[in-house]
């Protein structure tokens, strides 16, 4: 029997949380579907869910790790399934919600049939990018495998370390692994997806980084400091932590970079969920209604 369950996504600031709160409080539980929101410590700059709210409806995969810990998308999509079982079974619907783009690929078509990940490869790929920084691998995979290096920011540093490994261990880029295009065989899925014009997209960006300054975005970052944070760690190489490790830049400087790059990789995410095809439903965030009645329409009710 196929597991039913409803995917919600969308770019950063279009909407989730707050239509999340309308529709999604009874019956549900959620997934989170977001790589920076599973750390520990990461509250304001991760747009982490507020009390409030995991006290309205369960959370699943939030605070879950150590900022220093690595987590891959194979470890995701295990323990999703796993929630997503659990949930079920209490007869409540799974809602995997959040904006990490692989996260969603992976867990809803499966995985391509890379090799397994080798420990010595990885740790062999990790000593040269510590050494030789970031662009380096960037420009290594762009030599090794040009097509994945068009598809990864020279900043996702795991992704670019996952591409570079796979060359190494198999002699073959990443990008000639077959993707499935093809939903997986054991769920039947209702994604969502959400969407707003690019000029409103942007404004909300602006408004929630200010947002964050405000709530105290800089203190959290100087805590993490004083725990002995590095650029190094996983969670430091996420828009809104990473730019606090740029030496030399201002107050401004460093809000004005934190909104541009997020601002990028809200254009990438679209690009991304794009290339779902048909499988998605498309709605504005503020068309509860229209979101309602898909969800009463395919056999999701509410209480």
């Amino acid at each position: 029997m196929k597991n039913k369950l409803v995917v919600l996504f969308g770019p950063t600031a279009v909407g989730k949380t707050a239509l999340t709160k309308s529709l999604f409080s009874s019956g549900f539980e959620i997934i989170n579907s977001d790589s920076i929101q599973v750390y520990e410590y990461l509250d304001i700059g991760s747009a982490k869910p507020d009390a409030s709210l995991l006290s309205m409806i369960p959370h699943h995969l939030v605070s879950i790790l150590k900022p220093w810990m690595q987590y891959t998308v194979g470890d995701y999509c295990k323990d999703a399934d796993r929630i997503a079982g659990e949930i079920s079974s209490r007869g409540a619907i799974p809602l995997l919600t959040g904006g990490t783009a692989y996260y969603f690929r992976q867990f809803l078509f499966g995985a391509a049939s890379t090799p397994e990940a080798d420990p010595e490869v990885r740790a062999r790929v990790a000593s040269m990018i510590y050494e030789n920084g970031r662009q380096w691998a960037h420009d290594e995979l762009l030599r090794v495998d040009p097509v994945s290096a068009a598809r990864i920011n020279v900043n996702d540093v795991y992704r670019i370390s996952r591409a570079l490994e796979v060359y190494l261990q198999s002699g073959r880029p990443l990008s000639s692994f077959a993707v499935s295009r093809t939903v997986r065989p054991d769920i039947s899925p209702l994604v969502i997806g959400l969407e707003r014009s690019k000029k409103e997209l942007d404004e909300r960006i602006a408004m929630r980084v200010e947002q964050m300054f405000s709530a105290g975005l800089e203190e959290e970052v100087e805590g993490l400091k004083r725990m002995g944070a590095v650029p190094q760690w996983p969670a430091m190489q996420a828009i809104g932590y990473k730019e606090f490790f740029i030496p030399g830049l201002t107050r401004s400087e460093i809000k004005e970079r934190i909104i541009t790059a997020s601002r990028q990789y809200a254009k990438r995410q679209m690009t991304f969920f794009r290339s779902f095809g048909d499988l998605v439903h498309w709605f504005d965030p503020r068309d509860e209604e229209g979101i309602r009645n898909l969800l009463s329409g395919s056999g999701y009710h509410r209480d």
